[in-house]
């Protein structure tokens, strides 16, 4: 019985799952089943066409990269990155590959919502920069300035001693925060790094295959899975969840298997014990996605990109209410803040990600296109992400999103 619970609870551990149910809460919805939302797609070929407007804008040419952490590090027209690692010396391509699996797991653990208020002062343009592109280039400059490395010769890589007995003030100090300047969720994230550290020290099979364990390891982890040099991006997302998935703080869990971003919605019936159960696997998601081109750089085809969904968060999900696809029951609702674990909020990320791929559709529909020549990767990053965050300027001064989440720093 445990082993069928088990496999019960990996399989939610999966983009086929988090597609499959988020599927049924929009079918739900549809049928008017929904406690908070209703919907409306007549409206959604105004979100396509808004999505296309924005594309067009950032990519005149629609050749698109993938909606991916590496975005973030490019600033003014300049790939931050890019420069940094063009400089460095590496023995191999696996070497280059760990060091960017390192940067791009530990920037991606620290990109929860930052609020509006903080700022990154960015020692290059003295700019203050905000949101995901300022909690980007702090954590690039954690990165190369060696804040996470065990040997201050070899400053871009991630210790997972060091990471372990990471402090706080250090963290604080490195995001410049400050009462005056406040980022939200700094103790959670604090701590899922600490976490990563001890996890990684504790599996040193998975992450010290090649050397002392750090997140780099799992590069080797998934490349030793690939057939004729191919991997599928769902399995990226595999390696991801069952074996970073011990980090997260302690939500739902089945069969001793912690679940990770996935919550409780009676809407969502299934004849096993997972019944009532919502993965959405935002941030792992996100993770993945960061990692396809570490992976191709280092020799790998990757295959099935849209075998993974559209991101539950708070850009993509603003883009359906502001549009109206998504309207509220009560519109009071909009003026409260909601915990993360809210039917409310469950129903709207879910209903974001079957929607992101309605809309994907539509898009490719429009441009003559197919999954093929413009992955749903390349949608968010054209795309929806944009789409959302500029309706949401366009309706409210400071750009905040339409509903008000509580965050602890690990979700959003």
């Amino acid at each position: 019985m445990t082993d069928v619970l088990e496999r019960e609870a990996r399989a939610l551990l999966t983009a086929k799952a988090v597609r499959a149910r988020a599927g049924r809460m929009l079918d739900v919805g549809l049928q008017g089943g929904l406690t908070h939302f209703t919907i409306d797609l007549d409206r959604m070929d105004g979100v396509a066409d808004a999505v296309l407007d924005v594309t067009r804008k950032a990519y005149p040419t629609l050749d698109i990269p993938f909606h991916a952490r590496w975005r973030h590090f490019v600033f003014g027209g300049v790939d931050r990155w890019a420069q940094l690692a063009g400089a460095a010396s590496w023995p191999d391509r696996a070497a280059w590959a760990r060091a960017e699996f390192d940067l791009a797991i530990v920037s991606v653990l620290l990109d929860a919502g930052a609020g509006a208020a903080w700022r990154y002062r960015d020692a290059v343009t003295e700019q203050g920069i905000g949101r995901s592109e300022g909690l980007a280039l702090a954590s690039l400059d954690m990165f190369a300035g060696g804040l996470f490395s065990a040997d201050a010769r070899a400053p871009f890589r991630v210790d997972a001693d060091v990471l372990a007995k990471l402090p706080l003030p250090v963290l604080t100090s490195a995001f410049q925060a400050s009462d005056a300047n406040p980022l939200l969720g700094l103790e959670g994230r604090t701590d899922l790094l600490q976490r990563l550290g001890r996890l990684m020290a504790a599996r040193a099979d998975v992450f010290g295959m090649q050397d002392t364990p750090r997140p780099g390891g799992l590069f080797d982890h998934i490349a030793a899975q690939a057939t004729d040099g191919a991997i599928p991006a769902p399995a990226i997302l595999s390696g991801v969840l069952n074996q970073l998935g011990p980090i997260w703080p302690s939500r739902l869990e089945l069969a001793g298997v912690p679940l990770g971003d996935c919550w409780r919605h009676p809407a969502i019936r299934a004849d096993d014990a997972t019944a009532g159960l919502v993965p959405l696997h935002k941030l792992s998601q996100w993770l993945s996605y960061s990692l396809i081109e570490p992976l191709q750089r280092a020799g790998f085809d990757v295959t099935d990109i849209d075998g993974l969904t559209g991101l539950a968060e708070y850009r993509n999900g603003g883009l359906f209410v502001d549009h109206e696809v998504l309207r509220l029951r009560d519109a009071a609702d909009a003026e409260r803040a909601h915990a993360v674990d809210s039917l409310l909020v469950v129903e709207w990320r879910a209903l974001t990600v079957a929607l992101l791929d309605r809309v994907a559709e539509r898009v490719r529909a429009k441009l003559g296109r197919t999954p093929q020549s413009l992955p749903l990767a390349s949608i968010l990053e054209g795309g929806t992400w944009g789409a959302g965050r500029a309706i949401a300027f366009a309706r409210r001064p400071d750009g905040s999103p339409p509903l008000k989440v509580i965050s602890d720093g690990t979700v959003f």
